[in-house]
């Protein structure tokens, strides 16, 4: 005979007790809340955490002080040209366009004799919005047979035009609209305070978004009143743009620069941006950057989740519609430490990604695992491996930076010198120091010339790539 009581993972025999229901989950219960506070509280320690960490910042109470001590800016190998002055992003996400130019211009100051100097990051910010526009808006005819509310339309629609960047999208920018002096186009309101003009941006492609949907959609669609739609839209980003951020020079046309190099000499060049960008690759350019071709580099990640020795990119992110795609090589943080500091050897300056947020404190500049002490103030061990982290969107991607030294002991790499561009109230005088534990958790990018990897790690980029989903963590923009 069977019991009709419904547990459909239990056999009942008539005479035989079932076993007792085992409840997976259950409400908060506020008596237990209760007795466990009542033993929190025992302990004298909880009470001094209690007094510290309800009137502080529990990041200053639980910072180590060995952390403090031991992380200094002091180095075995230091590139010569450094590059300055600090630079400040301010309240915008532009900081890969700043760590690009901030290698960038390493070669110009080189070149040129330059003490000091600075690219406009506000010319390729203006071009990269406006790209980025376009991008959007053929992604989304691309995508227009598709459900609306799916996961990949709602990703493309989440933050078409954000401030974030990779690698090769700053390519894209240079190779398209080239470089210019800050001076010919400095910063405007809009590009050191972004968020106004993005939310403003961001509504009214939306609202392009569900047109251009309708357009493609429709039975008696025509390429046409979709391309005349499409340009309509874009000419009206155009105008918010330059309205903006200003009317920027015109990649073709020439300017003229003037400035005194280090000995106070004075000099004029004339150029187009497009041409002042390819003066990089110049061989005189070259020589004068050690060899080094700017444009010829390329970006090694570790992510552990993946097979290292793999080309790795991601769908559909990107922003000049045509050109290069986002390419990673996946290697273990040994390959890739090898090559940063082969590079600093070589006095070249290294563009990298990082989670910057996680273990690190903005005043000292300081990033380094042991740092904070969770375990002391909380009684907790976080414990996640790097691959744990990136899947289950514990970390990412958030930052880019350049590292321009490391101190090596019998070999071993110990702390790295970081040129940040949050000002130079921050830090160092704005430079940042980064364990060498830190970058093997947090550090997920670095940019090096092909010169300073092994012929297998350069094969890679003949590869076919893995294609990852545009949600993926490594489509995330510093």
């Amino acid at each position: 005979m069977r019991d009709s009581r419904p547990d459909i993972n239990h056999v009942f025999v008539e005479g035989v007790e079932p076993p007792p229901q085992v409840q997976s989950s259950q409400a908060v219960s506020v008596s237990k809340m209760a007795e466990w506070e009542k033993e929190m509280m025992e302990d004298p320690k909880n009470r001094l955490a209690l007094n510290a960490l309800t009137t502080h910042d529990a990041k200053e109470v639980l910072t180590s002080r060995e952390s403090n001590v031991s992380m200094t800016q002091n180095y075995s190998i230091k590139i010569e040209h450094e590059g300055g002055p600090i630079t400040n992003q301010r309240s915008s996400g532009r900081c890969w366009l700043f760590a690009a130019t901030n290698v960038f211009r390493v070669a110009v100051m080189n070149k040129h004799n330059l003490k000091k100097f600075e690219l406009s990051q506000s010319y390729l910010f203006y071009w990269d919005k406006l790209e980025k526009a376009n991008y959007f808006l053929e992604q989304i005819l691309d995508t227009a047979e598709e459900d609306l509310s799916g996961r990949m339309v709602q990703t493309l629609l989440k933050d078409p035009v954000g401030d974030g960047g990779q690698w090769d999208m700053v390519a894209n920018l240079v190779q398209k609209y080239g470089l210019v002096p800050q001076q010919l186009y400095p910063d405007s309101y809009n590009s050191t305070a972004s968020s106004t003009m993005n939310q403003v941006i961001t509504t009214k492609l939306r609202e392009d978004a569900l047109e251009l949907r309708a357009l493609a959609t429709k039975d008696s669609k025509d390429s046409v009143s979709l391309s005349a739609a499409k340009e309509k839209m874009l000419r009206d980003i155009h105008r918010i743009l330059t309205l903006m951020l200003g009317q920027p020079p015109n990649p073709t046309k020439e300017f003229t620069w003037e400035f005194h190099d280090k000995d106070e000499k004075f000099h004029s060049v004339s150029a187009s941006p497009v041409q002042f960008a390819a003066e990089l690759s110049t061989p005189e350019a070259i020589t004068a950057n050690g060899g080094t071709d700017v444009r010829e580099l390329f970006s090694l990640v570790n992510d552990p989740r993946n097979k290292y020795g793999q080309l790795l990119t991601v769908d559909r992110l990107g922003n000049v519609f045509g050109a290069r795609g986002i390419t990673y090589v996946n290697v273990e943080m040994g390959v890739m430490k090898t090559a940063c500091i082969e590079m600093l050897k070589a006095g070249l300056p290294i563009f990298f990604g990082s989670d910057v947020g996680k273990f690190s404190e903005k005043k000292s500049g300081i990033m380094d695992t042991g740092l904070i002490d969770y375990e002391l103030g909380f009684n907790i061990k976080l414990g996640m491996s790097k691959a744990q982290r990136l899947l289950t969107g514990e970390s990412m991607m958030t930052h880019a930076m350049v590292l321009t030294a490391v101190h090596v002991v019998d070999g071993q790499s110990i702390r790295w010198r970081v040129q940040n561009s949050w000002g130079d109230k921050v830090g160092t005088e704005g430079w940042f120091v980064m364990s060498d534990q830190w970058m093997d958790e947090f550090t997920y990018q670095a940019v090096v010339d092909p010169r300073f990897v092994s012929e297998d790690v350069r094969k890679v980029l003949d590869q076919k790539p893995i294609v990852l989903p545009l949600w993926d963590p490594m489509g995330a923009l510093a």
